[in-house]
């Protein structure tokens, strides 16, 4: 049986996300806290009942989340993962869906697994959005949604407010904030502006502040919006125990803010101390990771590798660049070590 002629041609060449584990000693490649919190699943067996399904609207989830970010439960969908949910709009709006380049892949990845056009615009020098080139875009080719990570992956800063305005208001269709690195940035995002634009969404997650294991996606929106998308959601999307824990975070929020008051320190000295080493040039970063430039990433790459330190390889996005999450302050000196060896050994060859 040939198998590549049943699939559907949009799928035919498509390459999906790669989600490699890769041995290691030091794991700072996917943008993942250091810091967990399992004590949030003590006395849960009590409360989550394995015979039964969960709640399929996760309204107890909803009812937290709205009190954490002071909107109505009606103005929340929960997905499994931001994932789930780029998956969900697409499905419900279809395409063109625009975005720029380079930022997280999955929106591309979802637009081709849908059969929608994906058109992506690149960022500036400075890596900000290029709002000509945009508003280009959807004057020509009217995109139905528009995805805008925000600080942005793999580049780590924050998109300019005002051209993100700019873009909302040229655009006829939805805008999607992907805030998913928002609380390690200095800047406020775009939440208190969810009454102002009618076309404007906002996802957040629970994956990069210490709970990347639950799966927990948010969509924030107008209720109009969220019914909308809600017709497509597959039934009991969220499992029971993720909807538990999810709840017991934001009940104590200000714990896991801790963490990353200390992530958010880690990175500034990080920064720091990867602008002293000469040949590599780390850009200012809003997020929990940097991304830096070196001559030989390849190499360096497979040189931090051999010492046991994994970081994301970012060429194919980025040139001559690699991305480092911020790790424990012991997991941050291995690597800062390992890459001063790399480079040394390689300037003595």
């Amino acid at each position: 049986m040939n198998l590549n002629r049943l699939l559907r041609k949009n799928i035919r060449r498509l390459k999906g996300y790669s989600a490699e584990e890769i041995p290691c000693r030091v794991k700072l490649d996917a943008n993942e806290s250091p810091y967990g919190f399992p004590y949030l699943l003590e006395g849960l067996e009590k409360t989550v009942s394995t015979n039964r399904y969960p709640d399929p609207e996760g309204r107890e989830l909803k009812r937290a989340a709205a009190r954490r970010w002071r909107l109505r439960p009606g103005n929340i969908l929960i997905g499994n993962g931001s994932d789930e949910i780029i998956y969900y709009l697409i499905t419900a709006f279809g395409g063109p869906v625009l975005y720029p380049t380079p930022t997280f892949s999955m929106y591309g990845i979802i637009s081709r697994i849908l059969g929608e056009e994906g058109i992506g615009v690149p960022l500036d020098r400075s890596f900000d959005l290029d709002t000509e080139g945009m508003t280009e875009v959807i004057r020509e080719a009217r995109p139905k949604l528009i995805f805008l990570s925000s600080p942005n992956n793999p580049t780590g800063n924050c998109f300019s407010s005002e051209r993100i305005f700019r873009i909302i208001k040229a655009s006829r269709g939805i805008v999607v904030v992907d805030e998913a690195y928002q609380p390690f940035s200095s800047r406020w995002g775009m939440l208190r502006l969810l009454e102002e634009f009618d076309n404007l969404a906002i996802m957040r997650t629970l994956s990069k502040i210490g709970f990347a294991s639950l799966r927990v996606g948010f969509l924030l929106a107008r209720k109009e919006l969220i019914d909308a998308v809600d017709r497509v959601r597959l039934p009991f999307n969220v499992n029971a125990l993720s909807q538990a824990v999810a709840v017991e975070v934001m009940k104590r929020y200000g714990e896991i803010e801790k963490a990353l008051r200390v992530i958010s320190r880690e990175r500034e000295r990080l920064y720091r101390e990867l602008e002293r080493i000469d040949g590599v040039t780390p850009y200012p970063s809003e997020a929990n990771f940097i991304l830096f430039k070196v001559r030989g990433a390849s190499d360096v790459h497979e040189g931090l590798l051999s010492r046991g330190v994994l970081v994301r390889d970012m060429r194919g996005s980025v040139r001559d660049c690699l991305r480092v999450t911020v790790g424990t302050p012991e997991e941050n000196r291995l690597f800062l070590d390992s890459l001063r060896e790399v480079l040394s050994r390689d300037r003595r060859r």
